[in-house]
């Protein structure tokens, strides 16, 4: 039995559906969940805001055009800082395959330090690194997580190895969910190769071999509640001369899995009420140090992230990552303005880059716009992660200048670019939150996972506190930050409950 994939733009009716499980987006936790669910024999039908970009077409835009056609907001959403924090540019995937397409390929596990603080602390007893073992395994396994090569690391990263090694500190190999990568370093913006395997070249087209059906470019205002009972869900779409059409899909188990900041939304318009909801949001702020060497680097050529430093994260919760971005961004990145500009974007081929992440406190929040149902994100850092910023800012510097770098770009707006004096001298601790330009990929934890109904949104299950069949399995359920990058936790707490549901097949 096969199903297919479907476009709200091609209809011109309304559409009224019948299953068993509809999934609310298909990102990394709502695809591995319709996959399974639908390998069990159960109808299955997934509903994405989002276009369907295949692959290959995906592969072949500029970097322009897919941020414009795949990004959520063309990547400029903001979490609002307060408290004297940085506010944080936050980007997210919004088409048939969420974020995963949008990813470098990081594959890291849940660390073990974190999983014994869910299972210990927070009484998730499941959640311990020997219970999340299998699920971790099955994902990567499903996704091709492997070890990317020593020579595929770009000189970007390879210079930061030499400066962190020079350290006394060890840089480890990436693992991605790649097949066939040859290091063109295209990941985030669409491999031209179909080499890394994100949920649309693996666990989607799975789903629809098994009899599933995608909608692609429609949009769920909310679930459909009888007392504690999901009977559906009920949205809207328009078609391809703009008339509104109305979408209800009647179901006897609802999965949201619309991410971290979506998540939340659509169940209080549903009229799910719990203290914890849209609450305790994580984003792993992040922070990107630019270098200049005397030769060239040319940090394009290699896999866009292929090494890290975890060396402080379990005590200072502090990773470190190797990146890569397209020359015409990077250049837009540096400081200066006409013949300064020019002098020093003509030197972008001796431009180095790594990025560095904090393992978060949870200080973020998730609120509806007073107009339109977008969400609203703010977030107040907390003092303990405000204070990491110079550490982690002069860290990163110190290992480019034992590299050899001739002088760095901090993220501080309005600064010029310094060298190893300037850097011992240049003022970070007394740099306001409001001059750090700061980024997130990762939002997490708005309806977190918890033991108890008071102080968390959905059960160790992932079921919604208060209802019988309405479960999530997003990023949205992490009880707390990761420190790490999060593709493989989400697919691996959607695997889990997945395996849950399938035993519990719906009345």
């Amino acid at each position: 039995m096969s199903g297919g994939v479907h476009s709200g733009l091609l209809s011109r009716k309304d559409l009224d559906l019948d299953c068993d499980t509809v999934v609310v987006g298909s990102g990394a936790g709502g695809a591995v969940v319709a996959c399974h669910l639908a390998e069990a024999g159960e109808r299955v039908i997934v509903l994405e805001e989002g276009p369907q970009v295949p692959a290959r077409e995906h592969g072949a835009m500029r970097q322009s055009e897919s941020i414009r056609h795949l990004w959520k907001d063309g990547a400029m959403t903001l979490a609002l800082g307060t408290g004297g924090g940085p506010s944080i540019n936050v980007t997210t995937g919004r088409a048939l395959g969420g974020s995963s397409m949008l990813t470098g390929g990081v594959c890291f596990r849940i660390p073990d330090h974190v999983l014994t603080a869910w299972s210990r602390d927070l009484d998730l007893r499941e959640l311990s690194p020997e219970g999340m073992r299998p699920y971790f395994e099955e994902v990567e396994r499903d996704v091709h997580v492997e070890e990317v090569p020593t020579e595929m690391r770009s000189r970007s990263t390879t210079l930061f190895g030499e400066g962190v090694a020079k350290r006394g500190i060890a840089m480890k190999p990436m693992r991605r969910n790649t097949l066939g990568c040859d290091g063109c370093g295209r990941c985030n913006f669409g491999c031209p190769h179909s080499a890394k395997l994100s949920v649309d070249l693996t666990y989607l087209p799975r789903a629809v071999h098994a009899g599933a059906d995608l909608f692609a470019d429609v949009t769920v205002d909310r679930v459909e509640l009888d007392g504690a009972r999901a009977t559906g869900v009920s949205g809207t779409f328009r078609d391809l001369e703009g008339q509104r059409h109305r979408l209800a899909v009647r179901a006897r188990r609802v999965v949201v899995a619309a991410n971290a900041m979506h998540t939340p939304l659509l169940l209080a318009r549903s009229g799910v009420r719990s203290p914890a909801l849209g609450k305790n949001l994580t984003l792993h702020p992040s922070f990107r140090v630019m270098a200049f060497f005397d030769e060239p680097v040319r940090g394009w050529e290699g896999a866009l992230q292929s090494a890290y430093v975890d060396h402080f994260e379990a005590d200072e919760g502090m990773l470190f990552n190797s990146l890569f971005i397209p020359n015409g961004v990077m250049a837009g990145t540096m400081p200066g303005f006409g013949p300064k500009y020019w002098d020093r974007a003509k030197d972008v081929a001796n431009l180095a880059i790594f990025g560095g992440m904090l393992h978060d406190d949870a200080g973020g929040e998730v609120h509806e716009a007073p107009f339109g149902r977008d969400p609203v994100m703010t977030y107040r850092m907390s003092e303990r992660d405000f204070r990491k910023i110079p550490r982690l800012l002069r860290l990163m510097g110190d290992f480019w200048f034992a590299a050899g770098a001739r002088e760095i770009v901090l993220p501080v707006f309005g600064t010029e670019p310094v060298d190893a004096d300037g850097l011992r001298r240049f003022p970070l601790e007394e740099v306001r939150g409001s001059q750090l330009e700061c980024s997130s990929q990762h939002p997490l934890g708005s309806c977190q996972m918890g033991a108890a109904r008071g102080v968390s949104v959905v059960d160790p299950h992932g079921k919604v506190w208060g209802t019988d069949n309405l479960y999530l399995a997003c990023g949205s359920i992490m009880p707390t930050s990761l420190g790490v990058n999060p593709q493989v936790a989400i697919m691996s707490m959607a695997t889990r409950i997945a395996h849950r549901l399938r035993e519990r097949r719906p009345r």
